[in-house]
C-alpha cells in the first residue's frame, strides 16, 4: 500500500492524540475497576477496528486483512506479556493505584523502542530478502522454545534485571521507598530516581524482548511498515486496560503457551515458503485470508481449552481439599 507522508504525519498526530486523551483521563491516580478496564479495552478494540475499516474503504482488502492479521497476532502475544508485567509489579512491590501510571508511561515507551525495531526490521527486508529465511527460523524455533517453557510448568518463575537497568539504576541512584507519582526526588542533594520511574523503565525495555518474536511475526503476515506500525500502536495502546481485566483470568489461560507457539510456528513456515517463493522456488503461498482463520481459531481453541482444563484443575483442588478435611475429621473424633 502506497503511503503519503501526510498520511504518515496524520497517524501519528493521531495516534498521540489519543495516547494524550488516554493520560489525561488516567492521570490521578487511582485503582481500576474491572468495568472501567473493561469499558476502555472495548474502546481501543472498536478503534482498532474502525481503522482496519478505513484501509478496507480507502485502501484495499489486502491491506485492511493484513492489518487485522497483525493486529490479532500482536494483541495474542501481548497477552503473554502481561505475565511478566504482574512480575515486575510484585518484584518491585507498585501499589495497586500506581500501576495504571506505571503500564501507561511504560507502553509508551515500548512503542517507541518498537517504532525503531520495525523502522530497522523494513531497511533489512527492502535490501535483503534472504532475511526471510533467519525470521522464519527464529520463530520456528520460539515457537518450539514456548512448548518446551509451557511443558517444564515452572510455577516459582522470577522476573530479574536486565543489564540496562542494573547499569540506570548503579548510574543515578534509587530511592528506598515510591513518592507519590514523582519520577525523581533530591537526596543529600543529589538527584536520583524514584522506584516508580525503574518500574516504568523495566515495563519499556522488558518489551523488546518480546518484540525479538513479534516484529518478525508481524513481518510474516505483511511488508507493509505502515501495517505493521500501526497494527503494533493498537495491539500495545490497549495493554493497560486489558491488563486490569484480565489479570486474574491470566492463570486460568493454562494453554496460551501453546497456542502462541501453533501461532509462531504457522507464520515461521509462512514466512519460509514466501522467502523460497522470492527466490524461485514454486512453492504454495499462504494468503492472508488463511492466515487470519488459523490465527483466530488457535486462540479460539486455546481459549475454550485452558478454561476447561482450569475448570476440572479446581475442581480436583476442592475435592482433594474436601477429602483432606474428612480425615482430619475423623483422626479427631478417634
Amino acid at each position: 500500500m502506497e503511503v503519503s507522508t501526510t498520511l504518515w504525519v496524520l497517524t501519528i498526530l493521531g495516534l498521540s492524540a489519543l495516547i494524550a486523551v488516554d493520560f489525561f483521563i488516567g492521570r490521578k491516580p487511582h485503582d481500576v475497576s474491572t468495568k472501567e478496564a473493561g469499558i476502555w479495552t472495548a474502546v481501543w478494540i472498536a478503534l482498532a477496528a474502525l481503522f482496519g475499516l478505513g484501509l478496507l474503504l480507502f485502501g484495499s482488502a489486502q491491506a485492511s486483512g493484513e492489518f487485522f492479521a497483525g493486529f490479532v497476532t500482536e494483541k495474542s502475544l501481548s497477552v503473554d506479556n502481561l505475565f511478566v508485567f504482574i512480575l515486575i509489579m510484585a518484584k518491585f512491590s507498585v501499589p495497586s493505584h500506581l500501576q495504571q501510571r506505571v503500564l501507561l508511561v511504560g507502553v509508551l515507551i515500548a512503542l517507541v523502542l518498537r517504532a525503531i525495531f520495525i523502522a530497522a526490521g523494513a531497511a533489512i527486508i527492502s535490501s535483503f530478502s534472504w532475511v526471510f529465511f533467519i525470521f522464519g527460523a527464529f520463530l520456528i524455533y520460539t515457537a518450539w522454545k514456548l512448548v518446551q517453557e509451557a511443558r517444564a510448568d515452572d510455577d516459582e518463575e522470577e522476573w530479574e534485571e536486565n543489564r540496562l537497568l542494573k547499569s540506570v539504576e548503579k548510574r543515578f541512584g534509587v530511592a528506598d521507598r515510591y513518592h507519590g507519582t514523582k519520577l525523581f526526588i533530591r537526596e543529600n542533594g543529589k538527584r536520583i530516581l524514584t522506584p516508580l520511574m525503574v518500574v516504568m523503565l523495566a515495563i519499556g525495555t522488558t518489551d523488546v524482548l518480546f518484540a525479538l518474536d513479534s516484529i518478525p511475526a508481524i513481518f510474516g503476515l505483511t511488508q507493509d511498515p505502515y501495517i505493521v506500525f500501526t497494527a503494533n500502536a493498537f495491539a500495545l495502546m490497549g495493554l493497560r486496560q486489558l491488563y486490569f481485566l484480565i489479570g486474574g483470568l491470566l492463570k486460568k489461560l493454562v494453554h496460551l503457551s501453546y497456542g502462541l507457539s501453533v501461532i509462531l510456528g504457522f507464520i515461521g513456515v509462512k514466512l519460509v515458503l514466501h522467502a523460497l517463493h522470492e527466490a524461485g522456488v514454486h512453492v504454495p503461498v499462504i494468503s492472508i485470508p488463511v492466515s487470519l482463520g488459523v490465527i483466530c481459531g488457535v486462540l479460539i481453541v486455546t481459549t475454550i481449552t485452558s478454561l476447561i482444563a482450569s475448570k476440572k484443575q479446581a475442581e480436583r483442588e476442592a475435592a482433594e481439599a474436601a477429602a483432606g478435611d474428612g480425615k482430619a475429621k475423623d483422626s479427631i473424633e478417634a
